[in-house]
């Protein structure tokens, strides 16, 4: 899809809103994330019952205030968008809106409006806005990384989940209700909440052949719990290398010296001082 034509008014709201390199585009992220900063932390507060009985109508009207603001700012993102469509489907976009919905549902679901602690995702723009380009680059690897990994994982949670499932039926047919075990489903709870290692106790095996089926799924779990991350890891390591080769691919050399050098090209040579 083709961007269209802009008029000079989107034109200058693009720049302040969508640009940070100019001082008016980095004055208006520093305010936008303030302003995120601070809605969040009302939002904290709302929560604690002795804060909202006391303040409740102010923080409600700080609520109200900061969603308007925000409001405004996404209707005028999509006006001065080059891509409206393209925007509105972004991530950014996309979090964006729900960053501003909650308040408006809270109308008519009592406790929605927390929901808006979407917002925090939009503190991500600080990437942007400080030039953390490197972060940026290594959050891509990170992604690629999980991408590759997304099929083997699917197959090691599947069999987990089908361990899982063998344990905590063994369990309830083993123990059964007088030790907890009240059913299937809250069997293959406790065997989760075993196998990951959490603990919670609030459901133990009293027979012997319970509490040795328990610490076999103890020492299977402390067998199988850190394959994903290997699984992750490898691949990411994949996902850095090939970055790396495609930068190295994309070297030029200086004219005089014929000394190496990245993309995007400095002006002059780091080596000879030659222009590049």
């Amino acid at each position: 899809m083709k961007d269209r034509n802009t008029t000079a008014l989107q034109n200058k709201i693009h720049e302040v809103i969508f640009g940070h390199k100019t001082f008016a585009g980095k004055f208006f992220d520093i305010v936008l994330l303030l302003f995120i900063l601070l809605s969040v932390a009302v939002l904290m507060l709302d929560s604690v019952a002795s804060i909202d009985k006391e303040y409740g109508y102010i923080l409600n009207g700080m609520e109200w205030g900061f969603t308007i603001f925000f409001t405004l700012e996404y209707a005028l993102r999509v006006y001065s968008a080059r891509n409206p469509v393209k925007y509105i489907t972004s991530f950014f976009g996309v979090i964006d809106l729900l960053s501003i919905l909650p308040t408006y549902l809270g109308i008519f679901m009592t406790g929605s409006h927390y929901l808006q602690v979407i917002r925090t995702f939009r503190l991500l723009r600080v990437f942007r806005i400080l030039g953390l380009s490197t972060y940026v680059g290594q959050a891509t690897v990170l992604l690629e990384g999980l991408k590759q990994s997304r099929q083997k994982i699917i197959v090691f949670f599947g069999v987990v989940l089908s361990i899982n499932v063998l344990i905590g039926t063994l369990m309830f047919l083993i123990e059964g209700p007088p030790n907890g075990f009240t059913s299937i489903p809250r069997s293959i709870y406790w065997a989760i909440v075993t196998m990951t290692t959490v603990g919670y106790g609030d459901i133990a095996p009293q027979t012997t052949l319970g509490q040795t089926i328990a610490a076999f799924a103890m020492i299977i779990a402390y067998a199988i719990i850190a394959v994903p991350t290997g699984i992750v890891t490898l691949n990411m390591k994949e996902a850095q290398d090939k970055k790396n080769a495609e930068q190295k691919g994309k070297k030029s050399f200086c004219e005089n010296c014929e000394t190496p050098h990245a993309s995007p090209s400095p002006n002059f040579c780091p080596n000879c001082g030659n222009k590049l």
